[in-house]
């Protein structure tokens, strides 16, 4: 089948065991340049199969379907051939999806989400009717961090707990921009956001318009190790937050993560399966983090630690 129109996507998808699901994320995540997604796997309808869903998350991504689509399918089939090798996969699942379609979905399916103690996420398109909440307006576009994920509720309500007034906060891989929208919302006085992925660069742009803080907010297009250059002209600072897939936070960890947060600053992690928590944690400690506190939501947990 033969997928080119520029405005269209392709949603690849698997099925698989949460063991399984950080490896074939970082495979889907090689070809997929608008970020890749790990979500509980629904249930079927047959309550005959229902046991086999169970303990199964869903790895999925998008990319552009344009002229080089095919050549990416391939690739990744091959990339997932050779994984699926050391452990059996499923197929990959393929969903062409046009740009009118994904957001009439999104404005049937997004509704405005509170959380925590102040805070009211809300689609651009609906009308503030909580004035006694702090809002975050979102336009979510084709980037990932809305709100309706819990890796993401999680670390918004770390970040409500722990950031104090007129802090300077680092948003490592920024997603749609939510975190820093946040931490603005709720008394930052600056933001660094950076994302590898030149999409969540513009989403983020586009949000932090739309939410009247782009005064507050830099937003380039990098990750830890621009920070850690002096690009911005700091390298450290008391709150740092980075919401991606966990193996991507330990290779993080490794090239330096924790030296963006200053001593006795405070690092807030998520995207975490319950079951690489322990991994996490010790490998945090390994660089003079000590957990201060964890919290979950289904299978995913956020983490906060702090600097000595």
């Amino acid at each position: 089948m033969c997928w080119v129109d520029k405005a269209n996507w392709i949603e690849v998808s698997l099925t698989v065991t949460p063991e399984q699901a950080e490896a074939v994320a970082e495979v889907i995540g090689r070809f997929t340049r608008e970020g890749v997604v790990i979500e509980q796997a629904a249930l079927p309808d047959n309550p005959l199969e229902e046991n086999l869903l169970e303990d199964h998350v869903r790895v999925y991504g998008y990319f552009f379907a344009d002229a080089g689509a095919e050549d990416r399918k391939r690739k990744l089939e091959e990339a997932l051939w050779h994984l699926g090798q050391i452990q059996p996969l499923p197929e990959a699942q393929y969903r062409l999806i046009q740009d009118e379609n994904w957001m009439n979905a999104w404005k049937h399916q997004y509704q405005p989400l509170q959380i925590g103690e102040r805070l009211m996420i809300i689609p651009a398109w609906v009308e503030n009717k909580f004035p006694e909440r702090l809002p975050i307006l979102i336009n979510p576009g084709m980037a990932f961090g809305t709100g309706t994920h819990p890796t993401t509720q999680l670390c918004l309500e770390l970040i409500e707990k722990y950031l104090q007034p007129n802090q300077t906060m680092f948003d490592i891989g920024c997603g749609s921009g939510i975190l820093s929208i946040a931490a603005v919302r709720l008394g930052a006085e600056n933001v660094i956001a950076v994302d590898i992925d030149p999409a969540s660069v513009a989403s983020t742009q586009e949000n932090c318009a739309l939410n009247g803080i782009l005064d507050k907010v830099v937003i380039e297009q990098g990750s830890a190790d621009l920070v850690l250059t002096g690009h911005f002209g700091l390298v450290q600072a008391p709150l740092v937050a980075a919401n991606i897939l966990a193996s991507v936070i330990m290779d993080m960890i490794e090239d330096g993560l924790s030296d963006l947060v200053q001593p006795g600053g405070l690092l807030i992690l998520s995207g975490i399966l319950d079951y690489q928590a322990d991994g996490v944690i010790q490998k945090a400690g390994e660089c003079g983090l000590t957990l201060l506190e964890k919290r979950s939501i289904e299978d995913w947990v956020a983490l906060c630690l702090k600097k000595a």
